[in-house]
């Protein structure tokens, strides 16, 4: 549950590169406008818990700004949001 200094982001998109050595994650708004991205080496992330949602706090958040991209990210945040609980390992 988010609090008022925080915004719920859903996963929405998954990659990786260099070999797979480093994996980025990308967690959007519901209306896909804003993300924040994290960036983890493989080896961190299979120590951590990669969940379908975090809460962001507003001003990590960046601006989405090519339409396709925006409705992309909501459409794949919508279907998370409808498929797993915020908390579920992903």
């Amino acid at each position: 549950m988010t609090d008022d200094d925080t915004v719920r982001c859903w996963l929405v998109e998954r990659s990786s590169y260099g070999d797979e050595r480093m994996v980025t994650l990308v967690y959007a708004t519901p209306e896909g406008d804003r993300h924040v991205t994290k960036q983890f080496s493989t080896n961190l992330l299979m120590k951590k818990r990669v969940t379908a949602a975090i809460d962001v706090e507003p001003a990590r958040l960046e601006p989405v700004d090519e339409t396709e991209t925006r409705e992309r990210y909501a459409t794949e945040a919508e279907r998370m949001a409808g498929s797993h609980s915020p908390d579920e390992e992903v």
